[in-house]
C-alpha cells in the first residue's frame, strides 16, 4: 500500500480528516521553506504536497501562481528539491507528494525522475496538465520506483470515467471541487455531494477534496464523503501575512 494511503487512513481511524497542505518548493524563501515543512509535519499533516514551480501553471490561481513564479525567480528547480529532500530523508512523518506540470518532469527524464523520487522519499506525483489517456507512459516509468500517480477528478467527471481513473489507482484520489483554478472560496458548489458520493462508490482508495478549502468548517457538510482535505492558497496567504504554518494548522487538529 502506498504511504499516502496509509497516512490518510491512519488519520481516519483516529476520527480525523487526513490533512494535505500544499506549498511551492522554496516558498517563502529557500531557508524558510524547510522550516515550514517541519512545522506542517509536526502539526499532523498526513501528506505534504510540494509544488514544482513552473512558468505556465495553468491550474493555479493567483496566490499559488505568484508564489510559484517567485520561487522560479529564486532559482528553485527539481535538482534543488530533490537535493533538499535527500538530505532530510526519514525526518518527515508525513508522506511526501510532488505536484506540478509535465514539462519539468519530461525535461528531467522520466526514469531519472522516478529514481530521484525514491532516493528522496517521495511516494506520489500529481501532474495537473496530463489527461488519463496520456498518462500510461508516466505511470510505467515511476511506479517501479514506488511512486504513485494521483488521479485528478472533478465535477465534470462522469462515473464511467471515474472507473477508468480508479483502475489500478494508488495513494488517494484528488477531487477538484470547482471548475476553475486553485484559490480560497467562501462557498463550494452544491453538486460536490453528488459527485463525491459517486467517487466513493467507484474508488477503493481515500478521496481528498481540494481547490477552495481554507477552513475545516467547510468540510462539515461532506462528512463521510471525503477522507482528506488539500489546502494551499489559504496557507500561502497565512504565511505571507507573517504567520506560521503551525498556527494555520491549529484549527484542523
Amino acid at each position: 500500500m502506498n504511504p499516502m494511503q496509509i497516512k490518510i487512513e491512519k488519520a481516519n481511524k483516529q476520527g480525523k480528516v487526513g490533512l494535505i497542505p500544499f506549498l511551492p518548493a522554496g516558498f517563502p524563501n529557500r531557508e524558510q521553506f524547510w522550516k515550514e515543512l517541519e512545522e506542517l509535519d509536526n502539526a499532523g499533516a498526513s501528506v505534504i504536497e510540494i509544488g514544482m514551480p513552473f512558468s505556465d501553471p495553468v491550474a493555479d490561481g493567483p496566490v499559488v501562481e505568484k508564489a510559484s513564479l517567485k520561487c522560479l525567480d529564486d532559482g528553485i528547480n527539481l535538482a534543488w528539491i530533490f537535493d533538499g529532500l535527500k538530505e532530510r530523508k526519514g525526518q518527515f512523518n508525513a508522506a511526501l507528494l510532488l505536484m506540478g506540470y509535465l514539462n519539468p518532469v519530461l525535461q528531467y527524464g522520466l526514469d531519472a525522475f522516478g529514481a530521484a523520487c525514491k532516493e528522496a522519499g517521495v511516494s506520489g506525483l500529481i501532474i495537473a496538465d496530463m489527461p488519463l489517456e496520456e498518462s500510461d507512459f508516466v505511470k510505467e516509468a515511476i511506479e517501479p520506483h514506488g511512486v504513485s500517480l494521483v488521479p485528478l477528478i472533478g465535477l465534470n467527471t462522469t462515473k464511467e470515467r471515474m472507473a477508468l481513473y480508479a483502475d489500478g489507482a494508488q495513494g488517494f484520489c484528488y477531487f477538484v471541487s470547482v471548475l476553475g483554478t486553485t484559490g480560497q472560496r467562501e462557498s463550494l458548489p452544491t453538486r460536490i455531494k453528488e459527485k463525491l458520493t459517486e467517487a466513493k462508490e467507484v474508488f477503493d482508495i481515500p478521496i481528498a477534496l481540494g481547490f477552495g478549502i481554507k477552513h475545516p468548517d467547510q468540510l462539515k457538510e461532506f462528512e463521510g464523503l471525503m477522507d482528506a482535505a488539500v489546502f494551499g492558497s489559504a496557507l500561502i496567504t497565512h504565511i505571507q501575512s507573517g504567520n506560521t504554518s503551525d498556527s494555520f494548522m491549529e484549527p484542523w487538529k
